[in-house]
Parts: C-alpha cells; sequence; structure tokens
C-alpha cells in the first residue's frame, strides 16, 4: 500500500469518527457498555444508518442483546465512503466475537459480502478458524431462502429472533469453533451450511407478543422515520394474498395487548409527539378503534404503517388524520379484478373506490396506491385497468376538499420462496419497461404521478431471492455494486441468470430453499399456485 492510499484511509477513518460522534450526539437511548467480561456483538443492518435506524428490527435485537448482563452490542452500517467501523465505540467487525447480520431486502446482499471483504475476515465460512469472529445472519428474506448467502455465513437463525437469540448466547461458551458450530446446528431454528444434516430447520416464532416489547429504542432525527417513535402492533397476516413472504414467514398474526401497547406508548410520549404503528396489518388489531382513541386522548400524534382497503375504517382515517398524518398509503395491487383473483387479494373495485372517498373527505395531502406490474397471467388490458382505475380514483380525489395529489407507486412482481408463486416467472424486461412507460405516458398528462422501482434492478432481486449456491459465487465476484458490476460477475462465473428470473420451474423439483420448513405445507403452495392459474 502507498502512501497515498495510507493517507486516504487516515482521512476516510477521521471523517468516519467526526460523523460517528454527530450522529451518536443526536440520538436519544444509545446503548453504551463496558467490554470488560462481556461478549461483544456487532449488529450489522447492510444499508445506510438513515435506513437502518427506520428498521425496528434493529432496535430489536439491539435492545435484546443488550439486555444481557454478559453482552455488549454495538451497531454497524454500510457506507460506501466510510470504514466500517461500530457506532458506539468505533472498532473493526475483527474485534467482536459475533457479528450478527440482520437482512430485509435481497439487495443488500451485495453490502454483505461488501462488508466481509473490507473486514478482512475470510469472506467463506469454511475459511474461517479460531480466531475469526462467528458470523450470522436473520431477517425476513434470509428466513425464506438463505442459499444465495449460506457460503458467507457460520449460522442462519430462520424465524423471529426472540425465541432464536438465546439459546445461541447459551452455546457461545464452547472454546473451539467447531464445537459452537455444531451446537448452533442442534439448536431449533438455526442453519449451520457446513453442519446441516438433512433434517428440516423449523421457522421459530414467539408466540406471545407481550413478552418482549419492540418498539424504537434509540430515536433520531438521521432516518427516514425521525420524527416517530415506532411500536410494533401485530405480527403475520392472515389474508393469504398469494405473491406475499409475510403469510408464509411471519404468521400466525399475533397482536400485542392494549395494556402493554398503552405503556410503550407513554413511554414513546416522552421521545416524540407522533407515535408510528408498525405491522403488516395493522388495522386488523381487533381494538384498533379504541386504541387510536386513547392514543390520542394522551396527545399522541398518529402515523400507521398498514391499511387495508376492504376494512378501512372512516374512524381509523379521522383519528390518524387529527394526529398529523398528511398522506395515506394503500395497495390494490392489480388494477383488474381477475388479476386480484389470481393473487388472491380479496378486495373489488368498489371496495377500492369507496376507501379512496373516505380519503377524500380527510385534510389528506397525498394518497399513494401500491401496484404491481408482471403479475402472473398480466396482460397489456391488466395495465389499461390499472390508468383507468386510478383515473377514477383521481376524480374521486379532485371532488374532495383538500386538492389531495394522487400519487402511483409501481414495482415489478417478484416470486418469492415459500409463496404460491415461488415456481413461476418474472415478466421479461422488455414488457415491464413497455408496461411501465404506458402507465407514465397515460397518467402523467392527467396529474397523477408515477414513481417505479428499477424493473432491472427488481429481476437482479428475482435472481437473488430464488438463488441457489451458484449465486453465492456470483455475489463473491462482484467488484463494484451497479448493474454492470453486477454483469460482469454473472458472466464470469458462466451462469444463466434466465433460469432464475424467467423461467418457470416444475412443481416436482427440489427447491433450493429445501432444508427450511416455514410452516406452511409444499402442496398447500402447489394447490394455491394452481387455484390462480385458473383464475
Amino acid at each position: 500500500m502507498g502512501w497515498d492510499e495510507v493517507r486516504k484511509g487516515r482521512q476516510a477513518r477521521v471523517r468516519g469518527a467526526a460523523y460517528a460522534a454527530g450522529q451518536l450526539s443526536r440520538e436519544q437511548g444509545t446503548i453504551i457498555k463496558d467490554w470488560g467480561g462481556r461478549i461483544p456483538f456487532a449488529l450489522v443492518y447492510p444499508n445506510s444508518y438513515y435506513i437502518g435506524m427506520s428498521n425496528l428490527g434493529v432496535h430489536a435485537i439491539y435492545s435484546l442483546l443488550n439486555s444481557y448482563a454478559d453482552v455488549v452490542c454495538e451497531r454497524v452500517f454500510w457506507d460506501n465512503k466510510l470504514p466500517a467501523l461500530s457506532l458506539e465505540s468505533r472498532r473493526p467487525l475483527s474485534d467482536f466475537a459475533v457479528i450478527a447480520f440482520s437482512i430485509s431486502y435481497e439487495l443488500d446482499y451485495f453490502h454483505v459480502v461488501q462488508l466481509l471483504k473490507s473486514s478482512g475476515i475470510p469472506l467463506y465460512a469454511a475459511e474461517r478458524d479460531e480466531g475469526q469472529p462467528l458470523v450470522i445472519a436473520g431477517g425476513a428474506c434470509i428466513t425464506a431462502n438463505p442459499v444465495p448467502l449460506a457460503p458467507f455465513f457460520d449460522a442462519i437463525c430462520v424465524g423471529e429472533a426472540e425465541p432464536i437469540l438465546p439459546a445461541v448466547l447459551s452455546v457461545l461458551g464452547f472454546s473451539r469453533r467447531g464445537d459452537r458450530l455444531q451446537a448452533l446446528a442442534a439448536l431449533p431454528g438455526v442453519y449451520v451450511p457446513q453442519y446441516h444434516k438433512g433434517a428440516p430447520v423449523i421457522r421459530q416464532w414467539a408466540q406471545n407478543l407481550d413478552d418482549f416489547a419492540v418498539s424504537s429504542t434509540v430515536v433520531t432525527p438521521d432516518t427516514e422515520l425521525g420524527d416517530l417513535y415506532l411500536i410494533e402492533v401485530e405480527r403475520g397476516c392472515s389474508w393469504g394474498c398469494r405473491f406475499c413472504l409475510v403469510s408464509g414467514s411471519f404468521c400466525p398474526i399475533r397482536y400485542r395487548s392494549m395494556d402493554r401497547l398503552l405503556e410503550q406508548a407513554e413511554l414513546g410520549l416522552r421521545y416524540r409527539k407522533r407515535l408510528g404503528l408498525v405491522g403488516p396489518v395493522v388495522c386488523d388489531h381487533p381494538e384498533i378503534e379504541e386504541l387510536l382513541a386513547r392514543l390520542r386522548r394522551m396527545g399522541a400524534g398518529l402515523a400507521i404503517s398498514s391499511l387495508r382497503i376492504a376494512s378501512l375504517s372512516s374512524t381509523v382515517l379521522r383519528e390518524m388524520v387529527k394526529g398529523g398524518a398528511r398522506t395515506i398509503a394503500l395497495a390494490p395491487e392489480a388494477g383488474s379484478q381477475r388479476l386480484r383473483r389470481v393473487i388472491r387479494k380479496g378486495i373489488s373495485e368498489d371496495d377500492i373506490l369507496a376507501a379512496v372517498a373516505k380519503v377524500a373527505e380527510q385534510a389528506v395531502r397525498q394518497l399513494k396506491l401500491y401496484f404491481m406490474i408482471g403479475l402472473p397471467s398480466e396482460t397489456d388490458a391488466d395495465i389499461e385497468d390499472i390508468i383507468a382505475l386510478a383515473l377514477k380514483c383521481k376524480r374521486i380525489l379532485d371532488g374532495g376538499k383538500t386538492g389531495c395529489r394522487l400519487i402511483l407507486n409501481v414495482a415489478p412482481f417478484v416470486p418469492k420462496a415459500g409463496t404460491p408463486f415461488q415456481w413461476l416467472p418474472m415478466a421479461d424486461l422488455a414488457t415491464l419497461n413497455q408496461r411501465l412507460a404506458r402507465l407514465r405516458r397515460r397518467l402523467a398528462p392527467k396529474g397523477v404521478q408515477v414513481k417505479a422501482e428499477s424493473p432491472a434492478w427488481s429481476q437482479v432481486q428475482g435472481a437473488l431471492a430464488r438463488g441457489d449456491l451458484k449465486l453465492a459465487e456470483v455475489l463473491a465476484a462482484v467488484e463494484e455494486v451497479s448493474l454492470a458490476g453486477w454483469r460482469r460477475a454473472v458472466k464470469k462465473c458462466h451462469l444463466d441468470i434466465d433460469f432464475y428470473v424467467l423461467e418457470r420451474w416444475d412443481t416436482a423439483r427440489e427447491l433450493p430453499w429445501a432444508m427450511l420448513d416455514l410452516g406452511v405445507g409444499r402442496h398447500h403452495l402447489e394447490l394455491e399456485l394452481n387455484r390462480a392459474l385458473a383464475q
């Protein structure tokens, strides 16, 4: 390494220290613990601080690990301009006994590899020796299909952290790496690739949410939801949309009790005036209207992460608006009734228009409608139905009193492991781009803004979501996180990426994630697939 590289590295460390000090100075709730006699955990979110600190899972694990007297847990985030050091003590990953990745999104797999490479820790688990940290992972997408990242991790937690982490801590006392890995492999919900012997790894989940308080541990203005104190209201979803990972990976549906939620709200209002209620189907809580009314009486502003069209309550909307909400988000997902039946959405056009009319009655500045393109059996006629439905919604909003703007958020369909659509391909790139262009061309002149996820990056996500061990080789070969860098790595590894993205798989084939038992039987998934394709 030349003097120029040394100088640049020193400057980056100085900038990183100043940046971290600034972040910590604006935080409330930061946990600083002495390392003496404690097991040091690095909790790594492989994306920016700004995004990671809005992830309630990061707060939950940070709080849970630091609740143990013999553990110290510090946070690490990915930044392509700064070295990977812990936020609290500015230590490198190699100083920690355990590195725990929390992974929510397939495209963050690139950052996982970057972080491990830059740390000096061998990328492949099989190459680590006794002096190396134990590298583990968990999170939504890796619970569904851990295989593309499996060679890089010593152990992977399948399911929710609360029932798994205490058992993981109990085996860390083994002195030899091999003994620790064998002990981990014997734990429920832990997949150890090097020691897996064929028995299915059964997804773990917390039975009583009241046993685990999950809310903002650290509050900071330097994040997307910085004005909110986040509280988890429920987990799971019982609606069974065929494209959705939640129905398989986070069921059964469970609710926190009213008393527990009010306790967390009382604490949260010491830090923020507004509360963010989090969960896949928050408004399905059996006491949601009473809960919102009591929170409003406490003086809380309110935001809710999910509103379901079919059961949208005017009371809920009114309480949200009184609590400061100015943007409402709803998810029709598809424009035609046929396609909504295919995905098992369970709503009609009348339901959608009635929900929009309720929004139009409130002092709301913008309504976001979420749609997918490239859904199984989709045709150009289905895109025309999105356009027609959007324009109907626009007319309803224009007739309201507040001039509410309409925004369409459009994402390509990506098949997910553990769902009825896991065997199906994505639409090809040309079709996705053509349909997205049609939406923009037809709706923009009518005053409807269309925001969209990149179809090209969505296809990368699709490859990783249905990937096998060959995708790990590609991830390891990526030198630059860009579409060009991805394509060069695919070419270098001689991989036919269309197999993962554009081919329909036979339901009789063994799937890459067959070692997992997510709690939903293969027969049920295949039955739901056939019902969908019969529409």
